[in-house]
């Protein structure tokens, strides 16, 4: 199963994901389940990094992990634009879990500190 952990500040703005494990949904090359999330979530790093010149702090490796954090102490702005941004990647998310959801789970957590 995919795991997909959104954090969110106490503010509620998303201030990283974590993505880790496999859909199994088919074989590996032809698990469309995968490929979505994949294509989501790297796409909208992709975005706020296009759109806001903002790099988020990336980890990846072969085994379907992914980590995003997004820089503290961005202007209001620009914190905005990333966050439409990745609230629009966890409407996409969501909308697989909701098709797939024996594939993959999405959880959200409160950031303690700031």
């Amino acid at each position: 199963m995919i795991d997909v952990t959104v954090i969110r500040n106490k503010s509620d703005k998303i201030q990283s994901f974590v993505i880790s494990g496999h859909a199994f949904f088919a074989k590996r090359g032809k698990d469309i389940v995968c490929a979505g999330v994949s294509a989501v979530s790297v796409g909208a790093i992709n975005a706020v990094h296009a759109l806001t010149g903002v790099t988020p702090l990336i980890e990846q490796k072969d085994d379907g992990f992914l980590s995003c954090e997004i820089p503290g102490n961005l202007p209001e702005d620009t914190m905005e634009k990333i966050q439409l941004l990745l609230e629009g990647m966890v409407v996409s998310l969501r909308t697989i879990e909701e098709e797939y959801g024996q594939h993959i789970k999405i959880t959200f957590k409160k950031q303690e500190v700031e």
